[in-house]
């Protein structure tokens, strides 16, 4: 069956979309030779003057390139032929002598918006499903038929890279504002306003430039203000990637150059730049990284489908403080369900049901929602300091002090409140599951539910399933967690899970290093270079002294000797520091933004700082995490490698780039990890002993991706 249809009716060629068999609409080789034919057909038939895009997919309009034929590149002069071939087609909707309007309903990303841009008119529905960008710095490669050349021309300088060189995705309402699109309509009449349009068209109309400010007009047509704008651009590019990713660099470089030299050469110098980047390394793990998340999407987190799984409409959370005001409010936002909160003081509950509706109110106040939709929306917070609510909930998750008797007591009563068939979860960090479970009648719908801070923004949620656990509460807690828009893992009950425990000797022996007289400074600064968000020192000011120090004790007692913490948290904490909340922690905070090392610091501590080679903390620091990593494999605390990467990656910021820890693992290569774990047991403990799973690997010659080759 073919890929698309034409039909010419009044002198307007009707083309629609429809991938046999795909659910979205991407551009394959076979679409790009049936576009071929079409334009060579629309251009031969002085009957058509004007043409319609559309299409026939429910919410997708194009999604973009076919990622699989991407990667089979394997070298520079195929993906020159890949992305020329590319380029000349997407010109055709410019230069086919007819013109084309778009008509854009769902997702529009990638090569499928670089086909919008070179139509000359674009009407996009004001459906949440529809989006519209270029994506392509997340896999690590740049826009390359012609995306670094007509957005700018079409929005700006300043407001096409800050898409560009973020790989955003805009909704259509914010698309239209921008001008990335003419006319925004309901869903019922986009075909109309389309075919009304492309008569406009062919009657010799042309649409006027979209408006883009006086700044934003000044500083683009002269060379002074477009040197200020990509001087800027560069230093913020720089700032977030630390140099560790050359995409969006080359992508500033494409458009730069375009916009100085004509769109011809811009687009040679997009060709170049993609041929170099789509056979790097960072491309490659970007790209894996990206099909992991997809093919989590589907993932049941069962390892057979379950048919007693159900849909969450009515969320219950014990707990109002910081951490279940944001799963309300998030769930609110994301997932449209009823929350109900509960809370042992009605003060509590109030500042709890403030903080949830300040979720939605931050996005009210950047027109991610409509006042429509806030009104909707926000009326399912509720709270109160009984059970009332609680009979109806069909999930139920604890986010009260992380004490394993205040747990027990909290699920003892609660499965006296609610129905039968309603599944309990905690949100604990680091406790078992089945130790909180023990105190239910019914632990076969217990599980955890742990989300990462700040909730609204953090994308992992692990699901934590005990030995007890039914496969359809599982079904159940990972489809609702994809509801509230988390990539989602599914951990066997160990310890601290798969995160936290793999985080644990990391953050022990960054404290380690500190009680050394390492400083502060050092530390942070080179996990940063590493490639990680924030350096480990801050992360312990963000998590809070006191959290740190509870959760590093469940992880002693539970792994022994190597997981000993140090008794610098202790000093610390008795000094009435507990890190950004209290606003003294390793680092002074004032009104909640960090400022610099406290020197008072060392005095608590009883150390001179002194300089380390970077190379030194990295490798204490990084090994560490990577001996941990193989060893909960090892245990079967996540259900694959790919989850652990993604868990890794998604919960505490190990850099994209790298892969996450067992892919780069794989890259070093086991018998190397040995070695350097074994030199670090001899220089600092037998904390580096490496594990006995990493020695077997070695030994064989094993990896962790058994199936993959570097």
């Amino acid at each position: 069956m073919p890929s698309l249809t034409t039909d010419i009716r009044d002198g307007i060629a009707h083309v629609r979309i429809d991938i046999p068999g795909e659910p979205v609409n991407k551009i394959t080789a076979g679409l790009r030779d049936e576009l071929g034919r079409m334009f060579d057909a629309i251009q031969a038939d002085s009957s058509v003057r004007a043409a319609v895009l559309i299409s026939a997919k429910p919410d997708s309009f194009i999604a973009g390139a076919d990622i699989d034929e991407f990667v089979q590149l394997k070298s520079g002069d195929a993906a020159i032929e890949l992305v020329r071939t590319g380029q000349a087609l997407v010109n055709r909707f410019a230069t086919v002598g007819k013109p084309f309007v778009a008509a854009i309903h769902g997702a529009c990303l990638g090569g499928g918006f670089e086909a919008a841009l070179a139509c000359s008119y674009r009407v996009a529905t004001d459906h949440p499903k529809t989006q519209l960008g270029l994506p392509e710095i997340q896999l690590g490669i740049i826009p390359a038929a012609g995306g670094c050349q007509r957005l700018p021309r079409l929005i700006g300088a300043r407001a096409a890279l800050d898409i560009i060189l973020a790989g955003k995705v805009v909704p259509a309402r914010r698309a239209h504002r921008l001008g990335m699109v003419n006319e925004l309509v309901h869903p019922a009449i986009l075909e109309q306003v389309a075919l009304a349009a492309a008569r406009k068209l062919a009657a010799g109309w042309r649409p006027g430039p979209s408006t883009r400010g006086v700044t934003a007009l000044l500083l683009d047509r002269n060379p002074l203000g477009r040197k200020v704008v990509f001087s800027a651009a560069a230093k913020q590019v720089q700032k977030r990637t630390g140099g560790n990713y050359p995409a969006p660099l080359a992508a500033l470089d494409a458009v730069e150059h375009g916009l100085k030299h004509g769109i011809a050469a811009g687009m040679d110098r997009e060709a170049k730049h993609f041929a170099e980047l789509a056979v790097d390394e960072v491309s490659r793990r970007l790209v894996e990284i990206f099909f992991a998340t997809t093919a989590l999407k589907k993932d049941s987190g069962v390892e057979a489908p379950a048919t007693e799984a159900f849909e969450v409409k009515n969320l219950g959370l014990i707990g109002s403080g910081f951490m279940g005001a944001a799963i309300g409010g998030t769930a609110v936002l994301n997932a449209g369900v009823d929350v109900r909160f509960r809370d042992t003081q009605l003060g509590q509950v109030k500042k709890g049901l403030d903080a949830a509706r300040k979720i939605l109110q931050a996005r009210l106040q950047r027109r991610r929602l409509t006042k429509f939709e806030y009104r909707r929306l926000e009326p399912l917070i509720s709270g109160g300091a009984d059970w009332a609510g609680f009979g109806r909930a069909d999930l139920v998750i604890e986010a009260v002090f992380e004490d394993l008797d205040v747990k027990r007591q909290v699920f003892s009563e609660l499965e006296t409140q609610v129905g039968d068939g309603c599944i309990l979860a905690s949100n604990t960090s680091t406790i078992p599951i089945a130790h909180i479970a023990e105190a239910t009648q019914h632990p076969e719908r217990v599980l955890g539910m742990h989300f990462f801070s700040p909730v609204e923004k953090m994308p992992l949620l692990e699901v934590i399933v005990t030995d007890a656990t039914d496969p359809g509460v599982t079904v159940a807690a990972v489809n609702f967690g994809r509801k509230m828009g988390k990539t989602v893992i599914v951990v066997r009950d160990r310890p601290g899970f798969w995160v936290n425990r793999i985080l644990a000797p990391y953050l022990n022996e960054a404290g380690r290093m500190v009680n050394e007289g390492v400083s502060i400074e050092d530390v942070d600064r080179a996990m940063k270079r590493f490639g990680f968000p924030v350096g480990p020192i801050t992360l312990l000011d963000e998590v809070g002294l006191d959290v740190a120090h509870k959760g590093s004790g469940v992880m002693h007692r539970e792994f022994g000797e190597r997981m000993t913490p140090t008794d610098g948290l202790v000093r610390m904490i008795d000094a009435g520091r507990l890190g950004r909340k209290s606003g003294r922690g390793f680092y002074r905070y004032e009104k909640g933004k960090k400022k610099t090392v406290d020197p008072a610091v060392y005095e608590i501590l009883n150390v001179q700082p002194r300089p380390v080679p970077n190379a030194d903390i990295e490798k204490r620091l990084v090994f560490a995490l990577l001996n941990e990593a193989v060893r909960a494999l090892d245990e079967g605390v996540v259900r694959s490698p790919r989850d652990g990467d993604i868990g890794a990656i998604f919960g505490i910021g190990y850099p994209p780039f790298r892969g996450g820890p067992l892919r780069q693992l794989d890259g070093l290569g086991a018998a190397h990890v040995v070695d350097t774990l074994d030199r670090l047991a001899k220089a600092y403990g037998d904390r580096f002993a490496p594990a006995e799973a990493l020695r077997r690997m070695a030994e064989s010659n094993l990896r962790c991706y058994p199936n993959q080759q570097e």
